[in-house]
């Protein structure tokens, strides 16, 4: 873990904090990535895990990171579904996946249409 952290109870974190450390569920396993900038979806689910306090960065984070973040995300989607079109509905569970996958990771909100 960095040093430059401190811990939050859930009802303290924010969407837009970011992760000090790899944060994993009470069996062990690995639930994000150190350095995940959190969106209000991801926090949402923590209790299902749970997770009741979080490692956050004490630093504020600029816009510019937060873009930068979610462009990196996309980009790891784009390239774990390569070869899924989105459009084509072929290969309608690869999509539906692809679909949670992003929304989950871009901090989407559930909508009327996703449920």
């Amino acid at each position: 873990m960095t040093g430059n952290y401190h811990q939050l109870a859930l009802a303290e974190v924010q969407p837009g904090m970011v992760l000090s450390d790899v944060l994993l569920d009470v069996q062990g396993n690995v639930l994000l990535p150190q350095g995940t900038v959190l969106t209000e979806a991801m926090l949402a689910l923590m209790p299902r895990h749970g997770i009741a306090m979080l490692p956050i960065v004490k630093e504020e984070v600029t816009p510019e990171v937060v873009a930068a973040t979610l462009q990196h995300h996309e980009a790891r989607i784009a390239e774990l579904f390569r070869k899924n079109d989105p459009d084509s509905g072929s290969d309608w569970a690869t999509a539906t996946l692809r679909r949670f996958i992003t929304d989950f990771r871009l901090g989407v909100e559930e909508t009327p249409e996703h449920e």
